[in-house]
């Protein structure tokens, strides 16, 4: 962040405060109106609610492997919608002491705060389609709630596009990082935490498959204890490359030479000479996974069965997930240049095994284990015993009866 964003963020903050004291608009309250209106992009029909859906959990809610948007809204994008939820936690990009990439926000770590995750939506030409700060600062000056926007950012806000754009990149960033429906902690797994409830026997098998080295090991990326007294978001922060397939419906794919490598490129390129890095991507949050439609950067799977038993049946069965080269053997890892291919995860459990071997987990195990995950799923009601994301966690008054 340059010194002089840094000053404008500082003046921010201070409005708000002054705003605050005032009963004024705040800037969760601006973020939340700007994350849900359509009228800020160029067709008209997109907002940050739209591929971030709050009844989904603020994922998706079809299931296309990437979202269409643009002047159109049929132009398609590059990689699969994250979800948006427990990402307060996070930090900026760094490498730990052991070199592991660490942090950032995006798949690729791009973004180093919540603020600059903003950012490219509201740009980007396949997404809200605004192309520059003017353009957003525009429309954003039409909508119904520029009047506040004035009150908090000043009168003369939208004489300059850019500081226009960071105030409103700032004040998504606050609805983020205050409202509790982006980090409710309101699932069956947290008031088992709690104590207040217990986990089917079923559910427990699953967490103990969850957490065992040599059987699912997810917990060696999706940490699913707690940290620092905050109940665990399930993932540690850094980044992975599985070796998922190639994703014949992203249209980019087409081009046979177009490899989407994460961390060394094509979107992100400080880090284009770490070819040790190529293939990459964040390790998710696991939380609400059961709800999800895609899976993976790319969205190759579309049920949470089939991901699991990627993972578990990668190497001992890739004819199931691969294509045939001419000569008849399974081309693995075809997502990435043959001779980056070397960077996929082939160390550690479940990723251990060769065909033939037995996975490492059996069906009924990876039916346990996906029993854990549905635990994970935010808004849980004791007494329905059933979860639903689009409840938040002050809504869930059964849950102050236990």
């Amino acid at each position: 962040m340059t010194k002089t964003t840094a000053t404008r963020l500082a003046a921010f903050v201070l409005a708000a405060a002054s705003a605050t004291a005032l009963a004024a608009p705040t800037p969760a309250s601006l973020g939340e109106a700007i994350f849900r209106d359509t009228s800020l992009s160029s067709s008209g029909r997109m907002a940050c609610s739209t591929c971030h859906d709050p009844a989904r959990a603020h994922a998706q809610d079809n299931d296309l492997s990437v979202q269409l948007g643009g002047a159109d809204m049929a132009t398609p994008g590059f990689r699969a919608v994250p979800s948006l939820r427990y990402m307060n936690p996070n930090m900026p990009f760094f490498f730990a002491n052991d070199g592991t990439p660490t942090g950032g926000f995006t798949r690729d770590g791009g973004a180093n705060d919540l603020i600059a995750q903003a950012h490219t939506p509201i740009l980007a030409a396949h997404e809200m389609d605004n192309i520059d700060a003017a353009g957003f600062a525009a429309r954003l000056g039409a909508a119904a709630y520029a009047d506040d926007f004035r009150a908090l950012f000043g009168a003369d806000v939208f004489a300059n596009p850019d500081l226009a754009l960071l105030a409103a990149e700032y004040a998504l960033s606050e609805y983020q990082r205050t409202d509790a429906e982006f980090h409710p902690f309101d699932s069956k797994f947290d008031l088992f935490l709690q104590r207040k409830i217990m986990l089917s026997p079923q559910e427990l098998r699953g967490l103990a498959l969850f957490n065992r080295k040599d059987k699912g090991n997810c917990a060696a990326c999706h940490p699913s204890t707690s940290v620092g007294g905050q109940p665990p978001v399930f993932t540690d922060y850094t980044y992975d490359n599985l070796g998922v397939p190639r994703n014949p419906q992203i249209p980019a794919n087409a081009d046979a030479d177009y490899f989407d490598m994460g961390l060394c490129g094509p979107f992100r390129m400080d880090l284009a000479a770490r070819t040790d890095l190529c293939g990459q991507f964040k390790v998710p949050t696991l939380r609400n996974v059961a709800t999800r439609h895609v899976f993976f950067h790319n969205g190759y799977f579309h049920d949470l069965k089939t991901a699991i038993e990627f993972y578990v049946q990668r190497d001992t069965n890739p004819s199931r997930w691969y294509p045939f080269d001419a000569d008849g053997r399974v081309r693995k890892f075809d997502d990435i240049p043959a001779l980056l291919a070397r960077n996929v995860n082939t160390t550690e459990a479940p990723y251990n095994r060769k065909p033939g071997q037995a996975p490492a987990l059996s069906d009924a195990e990876i039916g346990d284990v996906i029993a854990f995950l549905e635990t994970l799923t935010d808004g849980y009601d004791p007494i329905a015993d059933s979860a639903d994301p689009a409840r938040s966690a002050r809504d869930v008054k059964s849950v102050d009866k236990l």
